[in-house]
């Protein structure tokens, strides 16, 4: 338990890094967003492109593994709502709870960190994780959202939902190296250097700026947003572990590293979702805020538990 924790020590250092300086105003949140731009768009695009390049498509797409990560995140993103609704909140604030409680910090946190700590192999797992998460439940919560206010699902709402996954660099990465690797094509050494290169960036990069965006974040409603950390941090695992293991048969492997990637923290971009729709950002930050800092503790656990599968 201790090794593992030693393990992951030096990616939360990275963050707590991040935050100091954006605590202490030598980065501002100006350049947070310009880092995370980077990253975002470059950075995590290239070490994408690069592991889906040369992942075979066959060992991608595996439906038991869809079926239970799909099963149980769904359980957990229902579970949220329902209780958002018991406590008279609308549709939207039930949505965007739903989504603190389901939805992890995949792309910035999952794909650098479990690619270290769980090998190179683990990379198809966490993909497949971060499209199941981009492909519905991201277009869930700008339906629920946008019908909720319009109180109607009109074609515009479904349009945005397909321009922003069509926008979404993570999902263009994953789509385009999985077609290079189902041609078979390739890397040219000075492509792969390249690409080698500018996804290097992307771990410091990504853990710096998740540590630098958190300066910013707030500790209000702290209530609530301890039950959605304890919902992201907890239960999701345990969901997702009952359906990967009991219900559906996944392989020990693959179920281990859908485990550790449902044990990690609210992702960021439900911040940017909440901002955008002004639905309980504060709520949203506070939640971003609480499980960064717990996961340094529930992290290595999960971790320590799937290398006993």
């Amino acid at each position: 338990m201790l090794a593992i924790f030693l393990q992951t020590l030096p990616f939360f250092a990275l963050i707590g890094l991040g935050y100091g300086a954006g605590r202490t105003g030598f980065f501002t949140p100006e350049a947070t967003a310009w880092l995370t731009k980077f990253v975002f768009y470059f950075a995590l695009s290239a070490m994408i492109f690069r592991f889906a390049a040369n992942l075979p498509a066959a060992e991608l797409f595996d439906p038991a593994f869809i079926a239970a990560y799909l099963t149980g995140t769904m359980a957990v993103y229902l579970l949220a709502t329902a209780v958002a609704l018991i406590r008279r909140r609308g549709v939207a604030e039930a949505a965007v709870e739903a989504q603190c409680a389901a939805i992890g910090n995949t792309g910035f946190l999952g794909i650098p960190m479990l690619a270290v700590l769980l090998g190179e192999a683990a990379v198809g797992p966490v993909m497949m994780v971060l499209a199941v998460d981009l492909i519905v439940f991201s277009s869930l919560i700008v339906i629920l959202v946008t019908g909720s206010r319009e109180g109607r699902l009109s074609p515009a709402i479904l349009g945005t939902v397909v321009l922003g996954l069509v926008k979404n660099p993570m999902i263009v990465s994953i789509v385009l190296g999985l077609c290079w690797s189902a041609f078979r094509l390739p890397l040219p050494e000075p492509a792969a250097m390249f690409l080698v290169l500018l996804g290097a960036a992307a771990t410091p990069g990504a853990l710096f700026a998740i540590g630098a965006s958190l300066a910013a974040r707030s500790a209000e409603r702290l209530a609530v947003a301890g039950w959605l950390s304890f919902a992201k941090l907890v239960l999701h695992p345990a969901a997702v572990a009952f359906c990967a293991l009991v219900l559906f048969d996944v392989r020990p492997y693959a179920a281990g590293v859908m485990i550790a990637a449902a044990a990690l923290p609210v992702a960021g971009n439900v911040y940017m979702l909440a901002q955008h729709y002004g639905v309980a950002p504060q709520r949203v930050s506070a939640s971003i805020l609480i499980s960064t800092a717990a996961s340094i503790l529930t992290v290595p656990v999960v971790i320590a538990l799937i290398a006993t599968l």
